[in-house]
């Protein structure tokens, strides 16, 4: 396949939360081969829908945003398809391709707003306003002539007057309060990297980590250079951390996979309607072939997660590590529609190299597709490996004689059980921004405290003391959450210590110091731990 074909096909999930039956009038029956003019020519079943909508357009009583019947039209139609053919109207087209793509443009910050004040949390490595010296805490009170305190504005509004074309002027008028001052800054708008690495660090002296919580255009790119930055500090080993990861475009999947692949060992093939198969082989660039790699998954990695598990845990290299991931097994392509909107349309089925799909059976709705996901949290196999069902029909071997199953998902080669609710549910808190804010709130009351703290430093000796704990309870007592957070006072210490770490220093060093709490984390190092004691002691 062509590599500017691949560039166009998507294989990112809708998970539950954000699962719409999206479609398009006719994509159920286009035949890619066809030339545009041969697609669109007139037919009966498209002259039926633009006879209707034009009769209501024209003729109906009432006035009627006929816009809206169409998306809903769209919806229907993609509905009986699969649940993962999925329709982007075009209010939603910009924000959907910035993410894929990686980057937007402007000014590089992430901020809160405070009492209709936007103060910043952080400034974007490489970004206008890191270089003109912003600092976390700055309160931006004008852009050009817009006020933007004392508005009420929502955060969208916000972004909005802060993006903009690539190079163009921006000036802002900042209140510092550790100085208790208001000073102009001139700042030039530029493309700012949607990172599709949460952290990379050394976990062990000889093992780096690497989280990806995507695969966009960027994210390749941004891997290699995680990668060889972990080199360069003597990484012989990776923990790849695809946790959570709901996939992206398939050829940023293949790139990635290639990396710990040798010279022709096959990644993927797909196969369409009409039974015309693809398949991907390694190619001798990979940077990481033949080194110890642990892949981290749970239930809601799918698509480009689980071709990487898959092709790692059919060619027998690398450890599969967690829960069994969400099962999607088909690939789509994104089509414009002419209108602003486009459609992600399901065109083929990928395989792992084994040959086994693991898309999880759809046949009976999209409500019931869902319903069976959700049913993995009662049913046990969160916590037993032995309540993961699997059929013999869909059981295939590696090259080295190892069983693996098809069906449903890629079933991890070391199980690690969730975590209790309590404890899950503390993540969450972490996930949804809680501590962040709580983090900031405690930053604003005084930065200076941590002044004379640098990276290493924080990270070696600061300890979140009782007060603050305290604190934090008084914070998320307002939020009626029913655990009794004493239970857990250390992990939310660590918690606390790990927010303020991300918010004056890095993402880096927050994953450093959450990683003790991490049962997957304490899994690797226990599988690893093997081979570091058979290691010959150095002479002395």
């Amino acid at each position: 396949m062509k590599n500017d074909l691949k560039k166009s096909y998507y294989i990112g999930p809708a998970v539950v939360a954000f699962a719409l039956a999206l479609g398009i009038f006719v994509g159920g029956k286009l035949h890619f081969n066809d030339t545009p003019e041969q697609l669109f020519t007139t037919n009966s079943k498209k002259d039926k829908l633009n006879r209707l909508i034009d009769y209501i357009d024209y003729e109906y009583v009432d006035e009627v945003n006929t816009d809206s019947i169409v998306d809903v039209t769209v919806n229907n139609i993609l509905d009986k398809l699969d649940p993962h053919s999925v329709y982007i109207p075009k209010s939603e087209m910009k924000r959907v391709s910035e993410n894929m793509k990686g980057d937007f443009v402007g000014i590089g910050i992430n901020f809160y707003t405070i009492r209709d004040t936007i103060t910043i949390t952080r400034t974007i490595a490489g970004g206008p306003s890191r270089k003109a010296g912003l600092l976390p805490g700055d309160k931006i009170l004008v852009a050009d002539r817009d006020t933007l305190y004392g508005r009420g504005m929502p955060d969208s509004q916000i972004v909005s007057r802060l993006k903009g074309q690539e190079g163009s002027p921006v000036k802002l008028q900042v209140y510092r309060k550790t100085e208790d001052r208001i000073f102009a800054v001139n700042l030039t708008r530029d493309r700012i990297p949607i990172r599709s690495i949460d952290a990379s660090y050394m976990l062990t002296p000889d093992m780096g980590y690497i989280r990806m919580n995507r695969f966009a255009e960027s994210t390749s790119e941004e891997f290699d250079a995680a990668l060889g930055r972990l080199q360069q500090l003597g990484a012989e080993k990776l923990t790849l951390d695809l946790r959570d990861n709901p996939g992206g475009y398939l050829n940023v999947a293949e790139q990635i996979a290639d990396a710990f692949l040798p010279k022709g060992k096959l990644i993927l093939f797909t196969r369409n309607k009409k039974g015309q198969t693809d398949s991907v082989y390694a190619t001798s660039r990979g940077r990481f072939e033949n080194k110890p790699v642990y892949v981290l998954i749970n239930e809601r990695s799918a698509s480009a997660s689980e071709i990487i598990a898959g092709a790692l845990q059919d060619n027998d290299l690398g450890t599969i590590v967690g829960r069994r991931s969400f099962g999607k097994g088909l690939v789509q392509r994104e089509m414009d529609l002419g209108d602003g909107s486009a459609v992600r349309l399901t065109v083929s089925r990928y395989y792992t190299p084994t040959g086994r799909s693991i898309q999880r059976d759809y046949q009976n709705g999209n409500k019931d597709y869902y319903d069976r996901f959700t049913q993995r949290y009662h049913n046990g196999e969160l916590t037993s490996v032995d309540s993961i069902r699997v059929a013999d029909s869909l059981k295939f071997l590696t090259p080295g004689g190892k069983v693996v199953y098809g069906g449903g998902g890629i079933i991890p080669d070391v199980f690690v059980p969730i975590g209790s609710n309590e404890e899950e549910a503390i993540a969450a808190l972490d996930s949804r921004g809680y501590f962040s804010r709580f983090v900031f709130d405690h930053l604003e009351e005084d930065r200076t405290r941590y002044s004379d703290y640098d990276e290493m430093r924080f990270y070696n000796e600061f300890h979140t003391d009782d007060i603050l704990f305290e604190r934090l309870m008084d914070f998320l007592s307002a939020f009626k959450l029913s655990i009794d957070f004493y239970d857990y006072e250390d992990l939310l210490k660590t918690y606390i210590k790990a927010g303020i770490a991300e918010q004056l220093f890095s993402p880096d060093l927050k994953a450093r110091i959450l990683a003790p709490t991490d049962s997957m984390l304490l899994k690797v190092r226990d599988l690893d731990r093997p081979q570091l004691e058979m290691e010959p002691e150095p002479d002395s």
